[in-house]
């Protein structure tokens, strides 16, 4: 199933179309752009350890490891979003064929989750780095999650691991569409962007900045039910514009029983969605922008979406792009064995993709020699009803018990008590510690 959606979504002939229509001044010769995709795709699936490991066990590369190189840190930024952007494209009609009978987190609305990323500092091998004691960060990026459909469907990198998020999210913007629910932290409440949203027929749910935005209160908070995480409060405020226009938005007060990490007891919500949606409602919709969060952690975690060794910001930007299209791919195969299986998602019953991406690394090597890459050629152009009617054939193998996610009780919180570097540093053994505790009555 993992190589079925690999071979849709980069069929090399569709990753060629891409590259010439968005290459800015690189070019190809030898090296196709497709092979490169290819081979940071196994990287970031686990499949290989390294770029190096990946090429070294191509029998068609026929260019030098420098030049392989070369290529990476040259790759425009705009190649790598493309390719998100349109691979998300390909599979989303799949994906809405397997949760055709979800319910949406917001009816009426295309829901869009943005939020800013930033790569792991990497390894400090190019030269002007050698003598520097900080962090060396290769680049930062926003990323655009549909909660629905558990799909990234864009990424807007750069190369300026400094960059702010809203300058990022300026070229954003004119992505969004008539029936867009946008939501955002802090960082994305200002009155540029909020006007924005409105003019463009969207309505977005972000959270209070008071610095960035300006606003002028109608009428005193009043309670207007209960949520999870505690009383919801609301009034009407009119957001005010450098250039003295204003527009009129609802402010929703989220009062926590336990606060944030932060020591926050208030979380406060601007928001234009219509009053059909209560204040209780919109507090609960927002908590699901963490699940943006648990995206990140899963690219972290369960691929090789950030590779410590490669340190120009081009190339490391490019794997964090072709990690997220992988996501894509385990996202779908996911939501495939869950809809043959009558497993509801978000449900305790839900798959992991830990494990997921565990069985593929387990079983593909093996697989590729038993079935050789040319065989797999014929399956890369089969009709959405088709390839959705093998995807769910072959589901009906998998034994989603042994896939199950793995849940966990409320982690307890103990307070420990500093101690001196001089006995935390100093060396114990364990097995005589175990035996003075087998001892001790």
């Amino acid at each position: 199933m993992a190589q079925l959606g690999l071979e849709r979504t980069l069929d090399p002939s569709w990753v060629e179309e891409l590259f010439e229509e968005h290459r800015g001044r690189q070019y190809q010769r030898e090296l196709l752009f497709s092979t490169v995709v290819d081979i940071v795709a196994l990287v970031a699936l686990g499949l290989r350890p390294s770029i190096h490991a990946a090429a070294r066990a191509r029998q068609d590369l026929h260019v030098s490891l420098t030049a392989l190189y070369d290529k990476l840190n040259r790759t425009e930024p705009a190649l790598g979003r493309a390719l998100v952007q349109q691979s998300a494209e390909r599979l989303a009609p799949v994906v809405e064929q397997f949760r055709s009978g979800q319910a949406s987190i917001c009816p009426g609305y295309r829901v869009r989750i943005v939020d800013g990323n930033c790569l792991a500092p990497s390894d400090k091998r190019l030269k002007p780095l050698r003598k520097v004691r900080s962090a060396a960060l290769p680049g930062r990026s926003l990323v655009v999650y549909d909660p629905d459909l558990m799909l990234v469907t864009d990424v807007l990198p750069s190369e300026d691991g400094h960059a702010g998020e809203r300058a990022l999210m300026a070229e954003l913007i004119p992505t969004a569409r008539p029936g867009d629910l946008w939501i955002g932290d802090r960082a994305f409440c200002t009155f540029r962007f909020l006007a924005a949203w409105t003019e463009q027929g969207c309505a977005f749910l972000v959270r209070e900045h008071s610095a960035n935005a300006r606003f002028t209160f109608s009428d005193p908070p009043r309670k207007r039910g209960e949520s999870e995480s505690g009383p919801v409060f609301e009034h009407w405020v009119h957001c005010t514009g450098p250039d003295g226009s204003s527009i009129r938005l609802r402010r929703i007060e989220l009062h926590l029983r336990k606060p944030t990490e932060d020591g926050d007891t208030i979380i406060s919500i601007m928001t234009n969605l219509p009053e059909q949606l209560s204040a209780a409602e919109i507090a609960d919709l927002y908590r699901r922008r963490w699940t943006i969060e648990s995206m990140f952690q899963k690219l972290e975690s369960v691929l090789a979406s950030e590779i410590s060794t490669l340190g120009y910001p081009r190339a490391a930007l490019f794997s964090f792009c072709v990690a997220t299209l992988a996501y894509n791919v385990l996202s779908m195969l996911q939501a495939a064995v869950e809809a043959k299986h009558s497993i509801e998602p978000r449900s305790p019953a839900e798959l992991s993709l830990y494990f997921v991406a565990t069985e593929v690394r387990a079983i593909h090597a093996g697989m590729m020699i038993a079935v050789p890459a040319q065989q797999w050629a014929p399956w890369r152009e089969l009709p959405v009803r088709e390839f959705c009617r093998l995807l769910l054939r072959l589901a009906s193998n998998v034994h989603p018990a042994t896939l199950r996610k793995t849940v966990r009780g409320p982690k307890q919180r103990v307070k420990r008590n500093k101690v001196p570097p001089s006995i935390a540093g100093a060396h114990v053994s364990t097995a005589r510690l175990l035996d003075h505790r087998r001892r001790t009555p």
